[in-house]
C-alpha cells in the first residue's frame, strides 16, 4: 500500500534482501505529461518510503522531456561538475550514464557521494534498451548499512572517507574533463570552497577530499551507508590494471584512491565485504524502452550491468527545492 496512492496506474512492490521497487504502469491515454503532473507527490512519496520507482511505459520519447520532469518530481537539475566517471551532454543538463565499455559492470553507488554536491535524485531514461542486459540495478542504502559487520561500520562513521585523485593526460580523466574548465585558477576556487586539498606538479593535480561514510537522510531521518570508498578504492580494479597502475603511477598517483578519512587504509577484506554486502542486496529490474527510474539517491545507490547491442540511458539529477521537498 502507497501511502499516497497513484492515480491511473497499476502498482506493484518488488522486494529484494531490504531493497524495495515500486514499477508502476500508468494509464494515461497518451498524455503522459498530465499523468506525471497528477502523479508528483505519489512519486516523492514513493522514493522516499521505498526508494525507487521504475515507471514501465512512461510515455517520454523527447530527451528533454527527462529535465522536464526531474525538474517537476526532484526539484532544480544540476550541471555534471566535479566528475569521476565519462559522460555527455546530451540536452541541457541530460547527460548519457556513464560511458564505459558495454563488457563491463559499474559496481553500485550513491551518486558522486565523494562530492560536497551530491543529487539529492537520479532520473533515468531509458530511451533504448540493450538487446540483453544493461540493467541499473538498485540497492537500498540502509538495507546495506544494516548488514554490514558493526566494527566496520564504526570505523567508517567515526573516520569517514579519505578520497585521493591525481589527473593526468591520458590516465583517467583529465582535470579539464573532472572540472569542466581549462582554467586552473577555476580549478584552485572551486577545491577551496568545497573543502578540497588541491596540489599542482607542472600541469598533474592532485586532489585529498574528506567525506562522510554515514549519513541520515534530511527527510525521512534514516541513517544510511553513503560513500564511494569500495568505488575508489585501488583493490576494486582487475588485478593486472591494478597491478600496472601501481607499477607506473605509484599508490600516491593513483588516477583514484580511498583510505579512511585519518588517512590510515582500508583493507582489501573490508572492501570485498562491502561489496559482498552490495551483491545479496542488489535488485536488477529490466529495462525496456521508454522506461523512467527515480532513486533517492541517499536511500538507494546504482550501478550497471554489462550487455549486448545498442543501449541509450539518460540521466537529470536534481537537488531538492521547497517546492519539491
Amino acid at each position: 500500500m502507497m501511502t499516497t496512492p497513484f492515480t491511473d496506474a497499476d502498482t506493484e512492490l518488488v522486494e529484494h534482501h531490504g531493497t524495495r521497487l515500486v514499477r508502476v504502469t500508468p494509464r494515461h491515454g497518451g498524455d503522459h505529461r498530465a499523468w506525471f503532473t497528477a502523479n508528483t507527490q505519489a512519486l516523492r512519496a514513493a522514493m522516499y518510503e521505498h526508494a525507487a520507482v521504475m515507471v514501465k511505459g512512461s510515455g517520454l520519447a523527447e530527451q528533454g522531456e527527462l529535465a522536464e520532469i526531474a525538474e517537476e518530481i526532484g526539484g532544480r537539475t544540476l550541471e555534471y561538475n566535479e566528475r569521476s566517471t565519462p559522460r555527455s551532454r546530451v540536452t541541457g543538463k541530460v547527460y548519457t550514464s556513464t560511458e564505459y565499455p558495454q563488457d563491463q559492470t559499474i559496481p553500485q553507488h550513491n551518486e558522486s557521494a565523494y562530492s560536497e554536491n551530491w543529487p539529492h535524485n537520479v532520473f533515468f531514461f531509458c530511451a533504448r534498451a540493450a538487446q540483453t542486459g544493461g540493467e541499473t540495478p538498485v540497492a537500498d542504502s540502509e538495507a546495506v548499512l544494516g548488514a554490514l559487520p558493526a566494527d566496520l561500520v564504526r570505523r567508517f562513521e567515526e573516520k569517514g572517507v579519505l578520497y585521493t585523485r591525481t589527473y593526468r593526460t591520458g590516465m583517467g580523466l583529465s582535470w579539464q574533463e573532472g572540472f569542466q574548465t581549462d582554467d586552473k585558477g577555476h580549478v584552485e576556487a572551486y577545491c577551496a570552497e568545497h573543502g578540497i586539498e588541491s596540489e599542482w606538479d607542472g600541469d598533474v593535480l592532485r586532489t585529498r577530499t574528506r567525506r562522510p561514510a554515514v549519513i541520515a537522510h534530511p527527510v525521512t531521518g534514516r541513517k544510511v551507508w553513503f560513500n564511494q570508498a569500495h568505488l575508489f578504492h585501488v583493490h576494486a580494479l582487475p588485478e593486472a590494471v591494478r597491478e600496472g597502475l601501481l607499477e607506473i603511477c605509484g599508490e600516491d598517483g593513483l588516477p583514484r584512491n580511498a583510505y579512511y578519512g585519518d588517512g590510515t587504509p582500508i583493507t582489501a577484506d573490508e572492501i570485498e565485504t562491502v561489496l559482498g554486502v552490495y551483491d545479496e542486496r542488489t535488485w536488477a529490474e529490466p529495462w525496456r524502452t521508454g522506461d523512467v527510474l527515480m532513486i533517492d539517491n541517499l536511500l538507494t545507490s546504482h550501478g550497471r550491468r554489462p550487455f549486448t547491442g545498442e543501449r541509450s540511458v539518460l540521466v537529470a539529477m536534481t537537488q531538492r527545492t521547497a517546492d519539491a521537498a
